[in-house]
């Protein structure tokens, strides 16, 4: 099968949001990341949270799928009391996202979690999250930077082999690792967890900062490069 491959990105589901004229409920999404996946060259196709139950069906249509960054993950999914910092639950979200997860897991979709996209990952494989660490992001609105290495061995050094200044903009991280994940990366100045990916032919790959807020496609290049040969 030829053509560019799809890859489903999810979404926010945001109230009163405010637009011309208009005040209403609506599924967004920062448009670096449809950007990104069309300037590696795939399709985007936006995953707004829908019935947990259909994410299978969902899955089967794609080649690749991209879970956003946004909100904290309620820390009931990983067993956890939730810390005062943590910020409110996204129910409908987790959910969906949860499921996208594991189908595109059972169906060897390649995978690819950008910050909380990443979190959950991790959590959707049975590990938890710190709730609450300093220095990892910008002040508010605005994304900070800090370097981070690559782990040698994984499929994430052989695409990044050097250590990079990524765009960041979190205050949670992955703590204890979910079955089959390996650590990829981590940020140079404290080790805090900076990527993970579990081994194998397929592309299960989490990186904890955001690039689609940066100029390097090497990440996307990776997904549309795997969901490609999904497609084919």
């Amino acid at each position: 099968m030829s053509g560019r491959p799809l890859i489903g990105v999810s979404t926010y589901l945001e109230a009163g949001v405010r637009w011309g004229s208009w005040e209403l409920d609506a599924a967004l999404l920062p448009s670096g990341y449809h950007r990104l996946v069309q300037q590696a060259g795939g399709i985007a196709a936006l995953l707004p949270p829908d019935a947990p139950e259909l994410a299978a069906e969902a899955v089967a249509r794609l080649d690749g799928l991209l879970i956003a960054g946004g909100p904290d993950v309620d820390p009931a999914r990983y067993g956890a009391e939730r810390d005062p910092r943590t910020g409110p639950p996204a129910p409908e979200r987790d959910a969906w996202e949860l499921a996208l997860v594991g189908a595109a897991l059972e169906a060897r979709v390649p995978l690819l979690g950008v910050c909380r996209g990443m979190q959950l990952l991790n959590v959707a494989l049975g590990g938890t999250l710190v709730q609450h660490l300093d220095g990892h992001a910008g002040t508010p609105g605005a994304f900070g930077r800090h370097p981070v290495a690559p782990v040698p061995g994984t499929r994430y050094a052989e695409l990044v082999p050097e250590v990079t200044s990524v765009p960041t903009f979190h205050h949670q991280a992955v703590d204890r690792l979910g079955a089959g994940l390996v650590v990829a990366a981590r940020a140079v100045s404290d080790g805090t967890v900076e990527a993970v990916e579990r081994p194998g032919p397929d592309l299960v790959l989490g990186v904890q900062w955001h690039p689609e807020m940066g100029t390097d496609l090497r990440l996307l290049h990776a997904l549309v490069h795997a969901s490609a040969l999904t497609r084919a």
